[in-house]
């Protein structure tokens, strides 16, 4: 049983449609598969699935993990086609890697298909006013970290993080003498995506970016996150988030599952899909 737990991208990124693919075939009433490209690195692309109906969506943006640094957006078609199926327009992400680029460049990523998708929200049946962010692990990191970016984001009307990394200063403290290898692992994952360096000196900015919860704003989106009890990633991870956006006024729901699954597992677990459907329906219907 889950439970809670109490305590602008810059430029105009404008890259051609490359892949146009109905799936009608599917079974699914019309709908259909576009992968396209926001900037002009392989990894910097997203798939687009969307009615062609005329009608304006809300749209549901999935990110997927990997530590930052492996991962692809292909593992998440599942996940995918159930929020398709419900309605939505949905915007499967792929981005750079940390062993393409440090810190920033993922939330910088995910903020350029944010644009590109409001865009062309037209051509793809979405309506730019009202969409979610829905990320897993590293990906939770990255919704999270849009979703306190600058003084709000237009549009962005919520943030779910399955087994988010909201702190990876927590991550990295925390991994320092652990017999966990997965804690010993998401520590050297936080230091690649920093650039390769500790958080100290010269690197303690990017790490300071890094920090979710630090750049809470009273028009940052409401968040929900979702953590096994017993996972490497625990729920004090969002109690912070939880503190600092609770102090503007935003509201931060932190639920936690028995067990010590992570991610994609967590997500599959009996009632947690529905939970999350419904706190994303709540926000854009």
């Amino acid at each position: 049983m889950l439970t809670p737990v109490a305590a602008s991208a810059s430029g105009d990124p404008t890259p051609l449609p490359t892949v146009h693919n109905p799936i009608d075939a599917q079974g699914l009433g019309g709908l259909s598969v576009e992968t396209v490209r926001y900037g002009s690195h392989q990894r910097q692309s997203m798939d687009v699935w969307w009615t062609p109906d005329g009608q304006q969506r809300p749209g549901v943006f999935l990110i997927h993990g990997g530590w930052w640094s492996s991962g692809d957006k292909k593992y998440m078609k599942e996940i995918v086609r159930g929020y398709a199926e419900l309605g939505y327009t949905v915007f499967n992400l792929n981005y750079r890697l940390s062993s393409d680029a440090a810190w920033p460049a993922q939330r910088s990523d995910a903020l350029a298909a944010i644009a590109l998708a409001r865009k062309h929200a037209d051509k793809w049946a979405f309506d730019p006013k009202n969409y979610v962010l829905v990320g897993f692990s590293a990906g939770g990191h990255i919704a999270a970290a849009v979703g306190t970016y600058g003084d709000g984001i237009n549009g962005l009307k919520g943030v779910v993080g399955l087994s988010p990394i909201i702190s990876p200063l927590r991550a990295y403290s925390d991994g320092a003498k652990s017999p966990d290898p997965n804690k010993r692992r998401l520590r050297t994952a936080a230091i690649k995506l920093a650039g390769g360096c500790a958080p100290k000196g010269k690197c303690s900015r990017v790490w300071a970016s890094m920090e979710v919860a630090w750049h809470a704003s009273r028009k940052d989106a409401p968040m929900l996150t979702v953590h096994s009890k017993d996972e490497f990633v625990p729920p004090v991870q969002s109690q912070l988030l939880k503190q600092m956006l609770g102090q503007v006024g935003v509201p931060v729901t932190v639920l936690t599952a028995p067990g010590t699954n992570h991610s994609s597992p967590l997500y599959r677990e009996p009632g947690v899909a529905e939970r999350v459907q419904a706190w994303i329906a709540e926000r854009i219907g």
